[in-house]
């Protein structure tokens, strides 16, 4: 039967490359000792050259193979190596492997010494190299090196599955035709299979024994009564197991996970299962601080998890390759769409290897993906490239061939090129903040027909810090709002997948040249900016209300207030300043029609409190009201008509022309008075969900969570986010705060980046690893002003192969 060892603990590292590394006899005294996966060289967060992965290196491991297994095949297999790999077995060359974003098995059984140990040794180059995409001229992100995803050993029979495919004909059927295409490594007489099929709570649901097999390549089809469709609110998977027969005896088991949907996309928008359905996204890049691309599971699936609960959003494209199948997986598991696509920006070669090599990565981001139901769209054209119909003919072709059950997109940027593939997808960065949102998708496709997706929007339109200036912020969430807001209002876009989801480090071409691109609604610690609310507030699962004016005057130019924005998905906000009523409000219908969750403008701070105060009929006060609230959150000269209505309420009212400046501080300002506290009440359905108050700040404090809080060692190494903010006494977080931070850990887990860090806009994240050891792993965070605090981990280290 099928043995699977995982091999990621124990190997020996070395940041250069002699032949004489990859002999037996050699010894590695000055290597490294690490764990998979791992990255070549810790990146700094920023200010840095790139070129510092950009080198060859040398990785070394020792393996016991038994003699049982002498009548096997045995492979080793990688999940991604960056960026060109060539591995050795006791000293003698037996593959290679380019590029990074695809997974590779190598076959090693005829290289072995069987019953003692055995050397694995791996060449990788991690250089640019003009051969291989995304390389050959600028991109936009850094591709970072090393061993990067798990590397295992897979023992098989010499007959055994290669390969499985699982697709329904006929998903929206109650009783489903199942087409499982499977492919054997050789073919003989005597051979069956059994297939058993459980839900997620592992239940058989179907069962069918001893179905002949007749050659290497067969498609066997079952009508299956039970199965429920995934979808987005409903994310049902299944785990077909495979279990292959000699002679009624199993040589072989293969499990697969999947899910069956319908997922097209038409000229009119995006059908899930015959629901029409906008689809809402964010882009992802696999990068963190520090580790470039090496992250576990666990963190990698933290993405799918952040994008759907957090951000709430249905769909993730994987800019701009092909990414882990820990985050697909929990994709998944969570119900989120996925756009997938081949590495590559830009930059088409000329280069034959280089060509071939696209096409190479279609077939294994197809290959090693297609199970997947979460994936609903193939990129097989690279990211904003020109047209080059003979490339993308055979690129369609290939993914058409491996997967006829899913459509094809190309992500470009330029109107009226050659659609070869099924849709449209667009990166429309026409949006400058006044401007039309989105461009009009017949203008683009020159079809009224062709399916149209928005594949990017925003991003370097305006680049936004977290500890950027609150208008700023708020111009970059609105912004996103408005695009969201244009593609809700037409039928002919499918959806608009906005860029992006977090911040990444990039080449020195790009961003605000530090090395990072700050185009993400949340930073690179996955910390969120007001964008990311802007996302969040559009979902229905759980309550969102965040106000983002901080309420500090002194914070705009010129003292103006501006608008006071709260990105909400409740039904009204009832405002109040210190305790005094000052109204209800309700969604901005006006300007976002189409969201599922306009945000409330808050657009009137004096309430009607102007007729008590200062003796004010109704009609006077309302008329003085207005122009408070114009003036506050405008800035800007009064209007002719304030001023001529101004000059009446003067003219009939005791007030003068030196009480514009009491009113003001007064009802705008609040100047001189002891403390103002604003009072903002959500209201769903009738029913107070949530309240804020903003007020001067008088007791910060310095808040620690990370994202759980037991960590298990088992395939690999598991780590976790550590998350510190600074926050008042109302819970508000303080954008401005710098405090500097130090990080001590100590018992089961260790620290991955710098040990003293500030914080930036307020609040700071980093990572934390496991060490290879059980029990309790403490996290204490100091500063100067608050002390100290301690967070505590479970860590379990479960038996491995090593």
């Amino acid at each position: 039967m099928r043995i699977i060892e995982h091999i990621n603990f124990g190997w020996l590292f070395k940041d250069d490359y002699k032949e004489e590394y990859i002999y037996p006899g050699f010894n590695p005294s000055d290597f490294t000792p690490v764990s998979i996966p791992h990255t070549n060289i810790e990146i700094p967060y920023n200010y840095f050259d790139e070129s510092i992965y950009a080198f060859d290196s040398c990785y070394r491991k020792e393996i016991f193979i038994p003699q049982k297994y002498s009548d096997k095949d045995i492979f080793i297999c990688f999940e991604g190596a960056a960026q060109y790999a060539r591995v050795f077995i006791n000293g003698t060359f037996v593959d290679e492997h380019k590029g990074g974003y695809t997974g590779f098995d190598v076959k090693i059984d005829e290289r072995l010494f069987f019953g003692q140990d055995n050397l694995i040794a791996v060449h990788l180059d991690s250089k640019e190299r003009n051969e291989i995409p995304p390389f050959g001229n600028v991109v936009d992100y850094l591709t970072f090196g090393g061993i990067y995803r798990e590397v295992y050993l897979k023992v098989v029979n010499k007959t055994h599955i290669k390969d499985i495919f699982i697709k329904a004909l006929n998903p929206l059927e109650d009783l489903k035709t199942i087409e499982m295409d499977i492919l054997l490594s050789t073919f003989s007489h005597g051979i069956t299979i059994d297939i058993d099929v459980a839900d997620s709570e592992k239940n058989r649901v179907y069962s069918c024994k001893d179905i002949p097999v007749t050659s290497e390549e067969m498609t066997i089809k079952q009508n299956m009564s039970g199965l429920k469709n995934w979808g987005i609110d409903d994310p049902n998977l299944y785990t077909f197991t495979f279990t292959l027969k000699k002679w009624a005896s199993p040589i072989d088991e293969v499990s697969e996970n999947t899910g069956f949907r319908e997922a097209v996309f038409k000229k009119d928008g995006f059908y899930l299962n015959g629901r029409k359905v906008k689809l809402r996204g964010l882009n992802r890049h696999q990068s963190y601080p520090y580790a470039g691309y090496a992250m576990p599971a666990s963190v990698q699936g933290d993405d799918a998890r952040i994008l759907k609960e957090e951000l709430g959003v249905n769909m993730a494209r994987t800019s701009h390759y092909p990414q882990s199948k820990h985050f697909i997986s929990e994709c998944d598991r969570l119900g989120l769409t996925v756009f997938t696509e081949i590495p590559g920006w830009q930059h088409i070669s000329e280069n034959r290897e280089w060509r071939e090599l696209v096409l190479k990565n279609i077939e294994e981001m197809i290959l090693q993906n297609r199970n997947h139901p979460s994936i609903v769209l193939w990129g097989v054209r690279i990211n904003e490239s020109g047209d080059d119909d003979k490339l993308y003919s055979e690129a369609n072709r290939i993914a058409r061939t491996l997967d006829p059950s899913r459509q094809t997109g190309g992500v470009r940027c330029i109107a009226g090129s050659n659609l070869l593939e099924d849709v449209y997808t667009y990166n429309d960065f026409l949006f400058s903040g006044k401007s039309r949102p989105l461009a009009e998708p017949k203008k683009i496709t020159r079809s009224a027909d062709a399916p149209y997706l928005v594949a990017e929007h925003n991003g370097h339109m305006f680049p936004t810090k977290r500890f950027d200036h609150e208008e700023k912020r708020l111009e970059h969430a609105l912004r996103h709002l408005h695009v969201m807001n244009a593609m809700y209002g037409d039928d002919r876009i499918s959806g608009a997948i906005g860029w992006c989801m977090s911040d990444y480090n990039t080449h020195k071409d790009f961003g605000s040249g530090d090395r990072i691109c700050y185009h993400g609604v949340t930073d690179m610690f996955r910390v969120a900016k007001p964008a990311a609310y802007a996302y969040s507030s559009q979902q229905d699962k759980r309550p969102v209300m965040e106000v983002i004016s901080s309420m500090d005057m002194g914070e705009h130019p010129g003292s103006v207030t501006g608008p006071v924005y709260v990105f909400t998905n409740l039904d009204s906000i009832r405002f109040y300043k210190n305790d005094s009523l000052i109204g209800d409000f309700y969604p901005d219908r006006k300007n976002f029609p189409n969201l599922p969750h306009p945000p409330v403008l808050i657009d009137d701070l004096v309430g009607p409190y102007l007729q008590e105060n200062e003796n004010l009929k109704k009609s006077h006060a309302d008329i003085v009201k207005d122009v408070l609230n114009y003036t506050a959150s405008t800035g800007a000269p009064l209007r002719l008509k304030d001023k001529l209505k101004m000059l009446w309420v003067m003219f009939r009212t005791k007030l003068r022309p030196s009480d514009g400046y009491r009113l003001y501080s007064t009802y705008i300002g609040n100047w001189g008075s002891k403390k103002t506290a604003y009072r903002f009440e959500g209201y769903k359905n009738g029913e107070l969900v949530k309240t804020v108050i903003k007020s001067s700040v008088n007791k910060p404090r310095l808040k620690v969570y990370a994202d759980r809080y037991r960590l298990i060692e088992d395939k690999t190494w598991d780590a976790v986010r550590v998350v510190l903010q600074m926050v008042c006494e109302n819970d508000n977080p303080l954008p401005y705060a710098h405090e500097i931070v130090k990080i001590k850990c100590e018992g089961a887990v260790i620290l991955m980046g710098d040990e003293t860090i500030p914080l930036i806009g307020g609040a700071a994240a980093f990572y934390i690893k496991t060490k290879g050891e059980s029990g309790k792993g403490v996290v204490t965070v100091s500063t100067s002003r608050f002390g100290e605090r301690s967070i505590e981990f479970d860590v379990e280290k479960r038996q491995v192969h090593s």
